[in-house]
């Protein structure tokens, strides 16, 4: 399990992602890194659910957004329907967050490319506590996107089993 938070704010988004691996209700791995930068750095993407799936949808991903010339929304849209149609990758478990210095995607294998409201963003086992978090920081506050993001996380540690304070954070600015 995980929990992964977006956090778009003035001329930056930032993804960060807790590290635990959780096999049923034993941790395997505290330091997981859920969030990675692909296509050159300049798209940052999160995943929860499967490692192995996770995996292969970045590459997926990375490969569409060459075919796309780093249009982030095409190569969303063209992987979504792909993990959809075809055979093979229909059983893939995970659901990706894919932001660039322009747009924050959430992409399903249920055909599904999300922009989400408010420039927030969240999946994972603790994702709902960590979006409420920072939905109230934005809301509320001045801090950085950074400071949203690792915030909310950390609260989501706070309150879900399946989230640990070991964070990996990753910012890209326009």
């Amino acid at each position: 399990m995980t929990t992964i938070v977006a956090v778009q704010r003035e001329d930056a988004v930032v993804l960060c992602g807790d590290g635990q691996v959780s096999l049923g209700n034993n941790v395997m791995k505290s330091s997981a890194r859920k969030v990675r930068r692909i296509h050159d750095g300049t798209v940052v993407c999160g995943f929860a659910g499967s490692t192995s799936d996770a995996l292969t949808l970045f590459e997926k991903l990375e490969a569409k957004l060459g075919e796309y010339s780093g249009n982030l929304l095409r190569a969303s849209v063209e992987l979504a329907k792909e993990w959809r149609s075809d055979k093979y990758l229909r059983r893939l478990e995970a659901i990706l967050i894919a932001a660039d210095s322009k747009r924050l995607l959430m992409i399903s294998g249920n055909g599904d490319v999300i922009e989400p409201d408010e420039g927030l963003a969240a999946i994972g086992s603790g994702g709902f506590f960590a979006l409420s978090a920072a939905r109230a920081l934005r809301r509320h506050t001045e801090m950085s996107a950074v400071e949203i993001a690792q915030t909310a996380l950390g609260i989501a540690a706070e309150v879900c089993v399946f989230t640990n304070d070991e964070l990996t954070t990753e910012e890209i600015r326009s």
